[in-house]
């Protein structure tokens, strides 16, 4: 029985993702099937691999962007990229917003806060 689920987002740069997969340690592979429950598999174009038992699954949607499909089972993917994939599409919105500013000619400071917020100063150079 499949336990996959996948998760509608706002993902559409590629390079932000593997950035953000860089900072908390995760390989994105290209043309990876996706481990889940009981050693099922899904074909993805790309996926994050994770430590525990099953991966992330990335994949193009019709409208562009990208979705992430996962087996949420047992709070595994939970525990390395936070619940509904949270802390993976923090960092994603952090490198994304650091990409286009500087992209526009911005100076970008990044802080963390003692809660694992993180505050970005996007300033003219």
């Amino acid at each position: 029985m499949s336990h996959f689920t996948t998760i509608k987002t706002q993902i559409k740069d590629i390079e932000a993702l593997h950035s953000a997969c860089q900072e908390l340690g995760l390989p994105l592979l290209q043309n990876t099937p996706a481990r889940g429950y009981e050693g099922n598999t899904i074909k993805a174009e790309y996926t994050i691999l994770l430590t525990g038992p099953y991966d992330i699954a990335v994949n193009k949607q019709s409208d562009g962007s990208f979705g992430l499909t996962s087996d949420l089972w047992n709070g595994h993917v939970e525990k390395e990229v936070g619940k509904g994939y949270g802390k993976l599409l923090q960092f994603y919105a952090v490198h994304k917003a650091t990409r286009e500013a500087r992209r526009k000619g911005h100076m970008v400071t990044r802080t963390e806060k003692l809660d694992g917020a993180i505050k970005l100063v996007i300033a003219p150079i």
